[in-house]
């Protein structure tokens, strides 16, 4: 059943009473009030269709040039996006002690924009693109006014936001639309971050998995834990004997394994808790 506001605040307030190194992984709800849409519904599953593959990426020139024609449309609503206060809660925890490390499966960056310092993007961050030839990384920024002067007719499309900077083009004629390639050797661009299909860098796994062994519990904080990159973590700490609260709406993977559970908005919950 879902908590009020208040009363899973003041869970959360309790829980976190005492705690010296808290070790906390958040998801999509947690930049939802940042106008960043989440994949999943409070039930667990996906608001509309699953997320393209590195596979079909890598595979199907058509699928890659009707991803870019559709981050082309969404990614102004990510650039514009700006830190809420559920970020800021977080930021104020890190800084007063409390919160050892942050991990986010989030691949907006607005944690550290909220300043965070000690941040592992898990799944790595939609505002860098990375050429799969030559390894060279750029700013998002520079392929986005490449497209426009590629196809300045495109700046003309609207589209309801989809998750991380994707947009839904249904029925728009992709005719013509071609991916960017690398401007230093023409090979495949693809953001920076971890698709379906992918594994998590190992460098950047380790990080957090030495992060977790440090810490002395676990919060979640928006996330449905569906993906198994991060409920990975949720399980650690629970076979580890660390206690484990979960903030988000709806159902989560963890469920069972939590010592707390507080079905409530993350943002809402986060700042009167921390204040």
């Amino acid at each position: 059943m879902p908590h009020s506001p208040n009363d899973a605040a003041v869970e959360l307030s309790a829980w976190l009473q005492g705690r010296r190194s808290v070790f906390v992984l958040t998801g999509a709800g947690v930049s939802t009030n940042s106008g960043i849409p989440d994949y999943r519904g409070a039930d667990g599953r996906w608001k509309g269709r699953s997320p393209i593959t590195y596979q079909q990426f890598t595979g199907d020139p058509a699928m890659r040039a009707r991803y870019w024609a559709r981050s082309f449309v969404g990614w102004p609503a990510v650039a514009g996006a700006q830190p809420n206060r559920a970020h800021a809660a977080l930021a104020t925890l890190e800084s007063r002690g409390v919160l050892s490390t942050l991990v986010t499966q989030n691949v907006d960056g607005l944690h550290a924009r909220a300043g965070h310092r000690n941040v592992v993007d898990l799944h790595g961050r939609i505002g860098v693109v990375a050429c799969l030839q030559c390894d060279q990384r750029m700013d998002r920024t520079l392929v986005q006014e490449d497209l426009k002067l590629r196809y300045p007719e495109w700046s003309q499309h609207t589209a309801a936001a989809a998750p991380d900077g994707d947009a839904d083009l249904e029925g728009v004629d992709l005719t013509g639309f071609e991916a960017p390639v690398c401007p230093y050797c023409g090979g495949m661009l693809k953001p920076d971050v971890v698709f379906f299909g992918e594994n998590v860098p190992r460098q950047r796994l380790a990080r957090a998995l030495e992060a977790l062994a440090q810490s002395d519990a676990m919060l979640v904080a928006g996330s449905s834990l569906m993906v198994y990159s991060g409920f990975r973590f949720a399980r650690i700490a629970h076979e580890r004997g660390l206690p484990l609260a979960i903030l988000t709406r709806g159902v989560t993977r963890a469920d069972e394994l939590a010592t707390l559970k507080l079905d409530a908005d993350s943002e809402m919950t986060l700042v009167d808790a921390i204040g």
